[in-house]
């Protein structure tokens, strides 16, 4: 990964106030820049340590190891903390980590599934590695006391060097000129829009290819009315808005509606396929 050379960015509120509100708008800052699509690589190094450092430290108060090994993708995010830690000089806390991803990576699939798993038997032997773990969750847990990574980690950030410091107006206009530089913003904002499709609920789908069939842009779903009446019969309906204004959907068991609310027009349908109620064809 080519590392970026844009600065670190925080806002003025939050280096006039301490640790913990500076910390938090850098998480803040790099969500807001995730969140328009710009990738690791175009994000200062140290917003990125600091970051995952503060992902992990959250993770790992909450419910211990596990929950990080639960929540994070290890092969791109242990590197990051490392490199956090280090340059925040949080020694103690990179010792550690160390020894606990050593201590987890050793542990068989077996105990490895016991620890995540939180199903410890005592009067078993094979399960000392499991203990092992437990053990340097209380390590992590007293060492937070004595070594404060909240003020490492926000020293390191007000001490990088072309540090910027900007309103909540400035940062959103920061963040949109970084965008305009991404050489390839419709191939990412495809990708994002493909991954966002396969985890959206079922209702979300077929309201995004009803408004495909229509050749109307989705803007937002607004609501779901439980007790909206079709054809003489309550159902659920869900209300959204697209570019050409707002709209309803209803389904029954073979098909699902796009409905103008004021003329009860049907704008769009699709039927669902009966070898798979998740696929849909043009009606």
């Amino acid at each position: 990964m080519t590392k970026s050379q844009n600065p670190v960015v925080l806002t003025q509120a939050s280096i006039e106030a301490g640790s913990e509100e500076v910390v938090d708008a850098n998480v803040h800052v790099v969500n807001a820049m995730y969140g328009k699509l710009l990738d690791a690589g175009e994000i200062a190094p140290a917003a990125l340590g600091s970051y995952y450092v503060d992902f992990y430290v959250t993770q790992s108060l909450e419910g211990g190891f596990a929950q990080y090994v639960f929540t994070a993708d290890r092969d791109e995010v242990d590197p990051l903390i490392r490199e956090g830690l280090a340059g925040m000089g949080a020694n103690a806390h990179l010792e550690l980590f160390n020894r606990t991803v050593a201590a987890f990576d050793a542990l068989s699939e077996e105990d490895e599934e016991r620890y995540l798993d939180g199903d410890l038997d005592t009067e078993e032997e094979s399960n000392d590695a499991v203990r092992t773990i437990e053990e340097l969750d209380g390590e992590f847990e007293e060492l937070f006391e004595t070594e404060n990574i909240t003020a490492l980690n926000a020293a390191w950030l007000l001490s990088q060097e072309g540090l910027l410091v900007l309103d909540d107006e400035e940062l959103d206009a920061y963040i949109e000129r970084q965008v305009a530089l991404i050489p390839n913003l419709e191939e990412r904002q495809a990708a994002a829009d493909e991954e966002a499709l396969e985890d959206a609920p079922d209702f979300e789908v077929i309201i995004r290819e009803l408004c495909d069939i229509a050749g109307y842009a989705l803007q937002k779903i607004t609501m779901g009315d439980p007790n909206y009446m079709h054809d003489g019969e309550k159902t659920l309906a869900w209300h959204f808005t697209t570019d050409h204004g707002d709209f309803i959907m209803v389904e029954d068991d073979e098909e699902a509606f796009m409905i103008n609310p004021e003329t009860q027009e049907i704008v769009a349908a699709v039927e669902f396929e009966e070898a798979d109620d998740d696929e849909m064809i043009d009606a």
